[in-house]
């Protein structure tokens, strides 16, 4: 497998209605193909600090993230809140069509609007491998920290899904090109759109970047794709030898 389709729905989330969400993404992906559809953050509810009212406990919308990528015989991938041992996370699931799946917990949380009181942070840095790409899952404010997404040589593809508010968007692109350059990797940011329950206001900024900070999505109607062409990633670090100048370091994670 040289190449990866990916599909991102560009989604105007209905606020807290998740079997209206799960009707509409299923709707909006009916006719597209490609190997991995990508969902935003919270695609389920959207964004919201209320987890003890949105928060899957019988794995709701992982079931039907099962069914759904079963069905399209293709990977999905989003992030969705869940409550866990009495802990709420705000999770992202890779979904294969097999129905197996990983998972990764947001790391860093938004503080600014006080994400940190109601979820808790992750433990882990997911690396997951499909159709040979090796892929980083990475949930919005962690684009903020490059130390957490370094490459070390270890991925190909780094997903990042959001819901980040349109009045802060030009650090959201500026930071996916950034992240794209200097870990030398494809990196495909989707954000929502529309207007949430807070009356927080987004708009149509969703890329994918090549590692020299190309524009290499394409966009048609709510739909924005990109392929991921390994060949070309390889022949790119091979000339451009950057990474073997990185500094060497180790991250510990502290609760």
């Amino acid at each position: 497998m040289k190449r990866l389709r990916i599909a991102g729905l560009n989604f105007d989330i209905r606020w807290k209605e998740k079997k209206f969400n799960f009707q509409q993404i299923e709707a909006c992906f009916k006719n597209i193909e490609a190997d991995l559809f990508l969902l935003p953050e919270m695609f389920a509810t959207g964004f919201s600090m209320e987890p003890e009212e949105i928060a899957d406990r019988q794995d709701e919308s992982l079931t039907w993230m099962k069914s759904f990528a079963k069905n399209q015989n293709t990977a999905v991938c989003g992030s969705v809140s869940v409550e866990e041992d009495g802990k709420f996370y705000n999770r992202m699931y890779f979904v294969k069509p097999d129905e197996t799946y990983h998972q990764y917990d947001k790391r860093h949380l938004f503080s600014f609007s006080g994400e940190d009181k109601v979820y808790s942070p992750g433990k882990e840095r997911i690396v997951v491998e499909y159709l040979g790409v090796k892929i980083l899952l990475q949930i919005c404010y962690d684009l903020r920290f490059p130390v957490f997404s370094r490459s070390n040589g270890d991925y190909d593809l780094a997903l990042y899904v959001a819901n980040w508010p349109e009045k802060r968007v030009e650090a959201w692109e500026h930071l996916l090109k950034a992240r794209a350059i200097e870990n030398q990797a494809y990196v495909f940011g989707l954000n929502r759109i529309g207007i949430d329950g807070n009356n927080l206001v987004y708009r149509e900024s969703s890329h994918c970047f090549f590692a020299d900070g190309s524009e290499v999505s394409e966009k048609s109607g709510n739909i924005i794709s990109a392929d991921i062409d390994l060949e070309k990633l390889q022949k790119f670090r091979s000339h451009f030898t950057f990474l073997n100048d990185r500094d060497d370091f180790e991250i510990k994670l502290n609760f």
